[in-house]
This record gives C-alpha cells, structure tokens and sequence, in this order.
C-alpha cells in the first residue's frame, strides 16, 4: 500500500469519525449533562445545603420542564390532529385497531413479565415494613372510581377546562342531620362507632392536563375532517404549519436538555434522605424492576421488532438514544416527544401519518407502568404476607393491565395507580410510602420502557399497514388531481360555479337549470 493510499484511509476515517460525532453531537451533549449532573450531586451531598442553595440548583431544570409543558400540549394537538386526518380513520380503520391491538398486547406481555418476574425474585421481605415508618397521608381510594374517572376524563364536558384540570372522585364526611345528631346521642352507641363519619363519593377537579380528554377531542376531530372534501386541506395545512413553528421552538429549547437535566439529577441526589440505607433496604425492589425493563428493552421488544419488520432492531434503538436519555432524566416520555419526532422524521424517515398518530396517543400505551404496578402490588403482598393464589395473580394481572391505560405521561403516576390496586389484595394502602423513598429512580427506569413502547410501535404499525398506507396516499393525490381540474376548468364554469356557491349562501338557489 503505498503512501497516497494511507493518507487517503486516514482521511475517510477522519470524516467518518467526525461525522459519527456530528449525528451524535446531542447525544453526547445530553450524557455530559447527565454525568455532570450526578457527579455535581454526590460532591455537594456531605455538605448539607440549605433550601435556598438547593432551590437554585433546581431552578434552571425548573425553568427547562415549564418551557417544555408551555409548548408540548398544542404540539400535541397539531400533529393528533394532520395525523388522523391525512389517516382517514373513516376509510383506515385497520390501522387504528392495529395500533390499539398492539398497545394492549405489549401491555399485557409487561404485566405477565412483571408478575412472572416478582413472585420469582420475592423481593418482597416483611423486614422492610418494620423497618420503614409509613408517611404517606392516604384518603380513601377505589379502583372502581379510578376507572370511572377515566371515563369521564375521556369525555370532558369543557374541553378548555381539559387544558388545565382533571376529574377525580374524592371521599368527603357527609354532615349528619340535627334529628341524626339528637337521636344518636340518646342511644347507646359506642364512641367508636360515633367517631366514623359516613363518607360519600364527590367529584373535584385537580390541577393537570387531562390528556386523556383532548386526545379523544383531537382524535373524533382529525377523524371527521378526513372525510370532508377537499375543502378540508385548508384546516390541515394551518395544522402543518402550527407543528413546524412549535417543532422549531421546541427544538431550540431541546438544546437547554443538558442544563436542565443535570439540574433536576443534581437536586434530586442532594434532597434523597438516607439515599443509601433506603436503596439497600428497597434493593430486591429496585433490582426486580430494572430486570424487567432490561429484558423487555434488549430481547422482547428487538425480537418482536425482528420478527415483524426483519431489519437489525439494535441499530434501531441506538438511534433514539437521545430521546431515552432525555425520557431518563426527566422521568417524562412527553418531555422526550418533540426530539422523538425529530429522530422520526430526519433519521428513521417514518411515514408522517404513522408517527402523527401513534406518538401522541401513546399516552394511552405505558408500557414500563404496567410492569411497575404489578411488581409494586405484588410486593406490598408480600411484605404483608398476603398469599398470592392463581385467582389473585389473574384478577391482579387483569387489574394492572386496565390500570395501566388510566395513567398519564407525568412523573410518580403511577403510585397513584398502586394506591388504588391495594384493595384488589386487601394490602394496607400506607404502605405505599414505602415505594416514594425509591420512585425518583424507578420512575426513570419504567419511562424508558413507555417511550420504547411507541417508537417500536411505530415501526411495526408502519410495516404491517405498508398496503393501507399506500391506498391513503393514492386517494390524496387523485382527489387533488381532481380538486386542481376543477379549478382550472373554464371561465364560464367557473363563473357558473361561483354564482351558485354565492346564491346557495343567500339562500336564492332555485330549482331552474
């Protein structure tokens, strides 16, 4: 090999190398943020910083998390919607069953996985309990309410409301009539049955987004739209253009990613009390919920993706890489949504109807909560020592899987969720707290598992709807193809057709030719 030939191999290793680094200059950029994040944490620990110094570690990750929630809901609705009407539900419904089928089939292979995993390991060791003093102030919770809160959230009688507030059922003590009062201090009763108020079911609303609601606001929207004429591109190109502008924006502020993560890591490790003591007490915990995720991340998901789409799943998932971190050290998959649709659009080059439609509803599909409620149920069995039969593993499971689609795209959740699951085990709901102490770090865990859950979910909806997705796209272009022969047809026709159009609105259309 002569000496030109080495210059010319070392020249294209260098431009490799460099272009290696320019497709990945966020991804290291966001590790760095990580890194620094955790190391910053660990060294400030011993010193006991006060809440002032602690406010202002947080404060620029506080600040990344606003600009993120100010811009994320009306991306959210602009691409929901030119998704489901570019999608044409009305004519494609296969895709939308597709979609759910599979959400509901993951879901159910991560309670299966989380079930089959907890009651192997038996993390679960009455110790901890004894250990640990509950601190969780719990109110009366039902998983029956639970899901009929779903319901009513997927339904909001006041969409703009949606924006900011979500339905819930709360246990309030009913006021005892005076002739109730009078009578029941003349009898006999004792004082503990006069010291337990009658409580009845009322609905409130708490501070929130309800996603559920706008997602089936935008969805019934998108879907009608479809089917209107070709007057409806009107509506999807001002739709188009909202979702650059805030793709845009967003990406700017996607650039603050490593500020604002090293941020929130930072003041999360400073804050943790006890952080070693409640990580070795909790370990079989924590070590039964990051095996799941692993399996599920590195073999299940890759052989479905294998086995369906037949190209190399691991070069696939390395490509998201920057979205997982950022899912990772936000414990928030909608904080990791515009930077997946990047990653979607520029790299995987995905069909625009497929990832406009499956990423926003992908709120609905969570993936690692699923596998998290039945682990952390299944525990707080087993610190209580409460037998867990065929019948409470398959009314468990079923519980879980339900469950599962009522949580939403924020952080903790899902504990929420567990508190309501402790009845169908007759477990004491106040030992939950157990699980805040380890949350901050399960909850990063089991997001990676949600977000994964719609990216794969796009590949595969997109391979298995390749014919579907062609028939959409030759309905577009025959029905422009007749929108712009109708408007270049002759001036007396077009004429004609004007003069209809204006006496139709004025209501002077007749019957004469």
């Amino acid at each position: 090999m002569t000496s030109s030939d080495e210059i010319q191999l070392e020249k294209q290793a260098t431009s490799s190398w460099r272009a290696w680094l320019q497709d990945n200059l966020f991804l290291m950029y966001t590790l760095s943020g990580v890194f620094i994040g955790i190391s910053i944490g660990f060294i400030l620990r011993p010193m006991n910083l006060g809440p002032d110094a602690i406010l202002l570690i947080s404060y620029p990750g506080e600040i990344f998390m606003r600009v993120l929630k100010l811009m994320i809901l009306p991306f959210v609705i602009s691409c929901l919607i030119t998704g489901t009407a570019t999608l044409n539900i009305g004519k494609n419904g296969r895709i939308a069953v597709r979609t759910f089928t599979y959400f509901v089939s993951t879901s159910a292979i991560n309670v299966c996985l989380g079930m089959i995993l907890v009651l192997i390991i038996h993390p679960g060791d009455p110790g901890v309990r004894q250990q640990t003093t509950p601190v969780l102030d719990v109110k009366k919770l039902n998983i029956i309410d639970g899901f009929l809160d779903m319901g009513r959230n997927l339904v909001p009688d006041n969409i703009f409301q949606a924006a900011f507030e979500q339905t819930y059922t709360e246990y309030v003590p009913v006021d005892p009539h005076p002739s109730e009062v009078s009578s029941r201090n003349a009898s006999n009763h004792t004082a503990i049955e006069d010291s337990a108020p009658k409580m009845k079911r009322q609905l409130q609303f708490r501070s929130g987004t309800n996603t559920l609601g706008i997602i089936f606001f935008c969805m019934i929207f998108g879907s009608v739209l479809g089917t209107l004429g070709p007057q409806k591109h009107i509506i999807i190109d001002f739709f188009s253009v909202v979702y650059q502008v805030l793709l845009k924006m967003l990406m700017g502020a996607i650039w603050l990613t490593p500020l604002g993560v090293g941020s929130i890591i930072c003041a999360k490790i400073i804050t943790i009390v006890h952080l070693s003591q409640t990580l070795l007490q909790l370990s079989w915990f924590i070590f039964t919920v990051a095996l799941g995720v692993v399996i599920y991340q590195f073999v299940i998901l890759q052989l479905i993706y294998y086995l369906i789409v037949r190209t190399n799943p691991y070069q696939y998932y390395l490509t998201f890489g920057p979205s997982i971190i950022t899912a990772f050290a936000t414990a928030s998959k909608a904080a990791a949504l515009p930077l997946t649709f990047q990653i979607m659009d520029e790299k995987v080059k995905a069909s625009e109807r497929i990832t406009r439609f499956v990423l926003p509803i992908g709120t609905l599909n969570m993936d690692g909560t699923a596998m998290f409620i039945t682990i952390a149920t299944a525990f707080l069995a087993q610190i209580n020592n409460i037998p867990l039969g065929v019948n409470e593993v398959l009314t468990l499971g079923f519980s879980c899987l339900a469950a599962s689609f009522s949580a939403t795209a924020v952080p903790s959740a899902a504990l929420v969720l567990v508190l309501m699951l402790c009845s169908t085990i007759n477990a004491p709901p106040e030992d939950v707290s157990l699980l805040f102490a380890v949350d901050w770090f399960v909850d990063r865990l089991r997001t990676t598992n949600n977000l994964l859950g719609d990216v794969y979910a796009c590949a595969v909806i997109e391979k298995l709807s390749k014919q579907d997705l062609e028939a959409v796209q030759r309905d577009e272009e025959r029905t422009k193809a007749r929108f712009q022969q109708t408007s270049m047809g002759s001036p007396q026709e077009s004429r004609s057709e004007s003069a209809i159009m204006v006496e139709h609105k004025n209501g002077l259309l007749t019957s004469s030719p």
